[in-house]
């Protein structure tokens, strides 16, 4: 359902930008640049799926949980650059996230052979889980300013989006967990580690809409995509102040998701919370 929406809104907006771009006036023909230093705190949630087990061995699904990256954060930088010219852009956008986390648990357990997961999200065997996540995460997307007026720009874009992720779980439990072979068990302690690596192609809008004659505005993008993923959707909002000398100021909401399914290790992985940042212009 949520994948369906997203590309219900994109197809809309993307149909309507011809009739827009119409009436659009012509960007300046000179290059321009902005940085735009960040940092987002968005609370996670999400699971991952470590395997597959090998023959006769077991594999878990653990859940990864933090209601802010604040108190789990143990390194962060954030940053966005933009190069345009005319009615063409290029920008790109860099997060790196060293993080620890000890509010999820073992949702389940794949045994092989095994005719399906044991559910343990419903009984009291999860003592203690602790997840350690170290991922980087890269977007470089091509921009075409479909609409560039007084009050609104809007760009539609299309690029990639990069996730380099690699993950550990510690897990205590208050017993061993037998597999349905009977020969099979899922010992009480123990830990695990995975990477992985996601390739997505992304397409969607970005843009600005002015409020008022003053200089406030609201920021907008929007993008959705596949490849590693099933499907990947990032949707940003905000408010944000122009000066004129230098660049903007902004507070936005972001919402970064993906999901691979298919027993890949990012059953589904999301990041939700404002997001504060200077854009620098020159």
């Amino acid at each position: 359902m949520e994948r369906h929406r997203i590309r219900i809104i994109l197809l809309a907006l993307l149909c309507s930008l011809y009739e827009a771009g119409v009436h659009a006036q012509a960007p300046p023909d000179r290059w321009s640049f902005a940085f735009t230093p960040y940092l987002w705190l968005p609370s996670m949630d999400g699971s991952l799926r470590y395997g597959p087990p090998p023959p006769g061995g077991a594999a878990p699904v653990a859940s990864v949980d933090a209601e802010t990256l604040l108190g789990a954060l143990d390194a962060v930088f954030m940053g966005t650059a933009e190069a345009r010219r005319g009615r063409w852009s290029v920008i790109t956008d860099f997060i790196y996230l060293s993080l620890s986390n000890d509010r999820g648990g073992i949702k389940s357990i794949d045994f092989n052979p095994g005719s399906g997961p044991v559910n343990l999200t419903n009984t009291s065997l999860n003592v203690n889980t602790d997840s350690k996540l170290t991922g980087r995460v890269w977007q470089l997307a091509g921009g075409y300013s479909a609409i560039y007026q007084p009050r609104h720009t809007m760009d539609i874009i299309a690029g990639v989006r990069y996730f380099d992720l690699t993950v550990s779980t510690n897990w205590q439990l208050s017993a061993a967990v037998a597999g349905p072979a009977g020969a099979q068990n899922f010992a009480a302690a123990g830990g695990i580690s995975q990477s992985e690596e996601l390739w997505d192609a992304i397409v969607g809008v970005r843009g600005q809409v002015k409020i008022g004659d003053g200089n406030w505005f609201v920021p907008y993008h929007l993008d959705a995509g596949a490849g590693s993923s099933k499907f990947t959707w990032q949707g940003v909002v905000g408010l944000g102040y122009s000066y004129a000398k230098w660049g903007d100021v902004h507070l936005v909401y972001r919402y970064l998701s993906w999901e691979q399914g298919n027993n890949k290790l990012v059953d589904e992985l999301k990041f939700g919370g404002f997001a504060a940042g200077l854009t620098f212009r020159f």
